[in-house]
């Protein structure tokens, strides 16, 4: 069994920012593959679906808590299916390069990013991971950037440009 997990903050204003860009990228993949719906576990703080592909069974993670404590949705669910790290692939945005570069490695620094600063500490230092760059502007504090919202241009670049070949990178390392 695989487990992917997206970054995000789950609230509807949330809907469309910088920082939610991974779940931008399952709606996308949704549209192609349609995956079970997601269903709600309290106890677990999560929303989770299966996925079958190239014969895998894949589970995917939505923690319905902010972004910078989803580690605890992380750790229950790895203690509850006992899922191998090898076996997990977390997708997120990154500030340090330009829009739309996107980059898989299984050890990388956390550098700005306090969530994954989290899974290091509380997890491993070595994990499989999809960065999307969603580049910086620095007349804003990062806060305020990674929260705001992609224009339709961006939109569409995404859904046209850069999903595409994140969802081939994707199925690559399935």
């Amino acid at each position: 069994m695989k487990l992917i997990i997206w970054l995000w903050n789950p609230w509807d204003k949330y809907t469309k920012t910088k920082h939610n860009i991974g779940f931008l990228f399952l709606d996308y993949i949704n549209k192609k593959e349609k995956f079970s719906d997601f269903k709600f576990e309290s106890k677990f703080k999560w929303e989770i679906s299966n996925w079958n592909i190239n014969l895998k069974k894949v589970v995917l993670l939505k923690p319905q808590t902010f972004m910078n404590l989803s580690w605890e949705s992380i750790r229950k669910i790895v203690d509850f299916y006992k899922i191998d790290i090898n076996d997990i692939l977390i997708i997120y945005d990154d500030i340090s390069m330009d829009f739309w570069k996107i980059r898989f490695r299984e050890k990388w620094s956390a550098w700005w990013h306090n969530w994954i600063k989290d899974i290091i500490k509380y997890f491993w230092e070595n994990f499989y991971r999809i960065k999307i760059w969603i580049w910086f502007n620095n007349n804003f504090e990062v806060s305020d950037w990674v929260l705001s919202k992609f224009d339709e241009e961006e939109l569409n670049d995404l859904e046209n440009e850069v999903f595409p070949e994140v969802y081939k990178l994707l199925i690559e390392k399935i």
